[in-house]
């Protein structure tokens, strides 16, 4: 016989996050969506639509919360960093343990997906590798003589 699984509603899930120490805050600009924030760390989160795994949905997804901003993670190969609107600053060891305890604590209490990947520890937003910079495209192939535009 099969078990009927109760999905907790988005309000329920934001207070099933209070009750665990999380702060959440409404926040402008995106409607019905919600600022939760724990360990220096935060995400945006809003109601997931319907058929989804997860009540909530990640509008921006978790990282450091600085001057009220989620930055981003920036990869650039040799170090990770910190990225806002206004500033880039190099990440610490302590800033990627927040953001990974922090997005752990998150997905097991919203009811969402664990990856493997992402257990293992800190993923990226944006991937940027110093050697691939400036870079130009390949050169095109030239053209074969059944392909020339230009008639008889």
């Amino acid at each position: 016989m099969s078990r009927k699984t109760v999905r907790p509603s988005f309000d329920q899930i934001l207070e099933i996050l209070r009750t665990h120490g999380f702060a959440v805050s409404p926040l402008a600009g995106v409607s019905n969506s919600q600022l939760v924030s724990k360990h220096g760390a935060a995400a945006v989160v809003v109601p997931a639509r319907a058929g989804e795994s997860s009540p909530a949905a990640f509008v921006e997804h978790p990282g450091i919360l600085v001057r009220g901003e989620v930055a981003r993670l920036l990869d650039r190969g040799y170090q990770k960093f910190i990225k806002t609107s206004q500033y880039e600053l190099p990440a610490t060891a302590a800033q990627l343990h927040a953001i990974h305890a922090f997005s752990e604590e998150l997905t097991q209490l919203t009811g969402g997906i664990s990856l493997y990947n992402e257990s293992l520890g800190t993923t990226s937003d944006v991937y940027q590798y110093d050697r691939l910079r400036g870079r130009e495209d390949e050169p095109s192939a030239p053209k074969r003589p059944w392909e020339l535009s230009e008639g008889h």
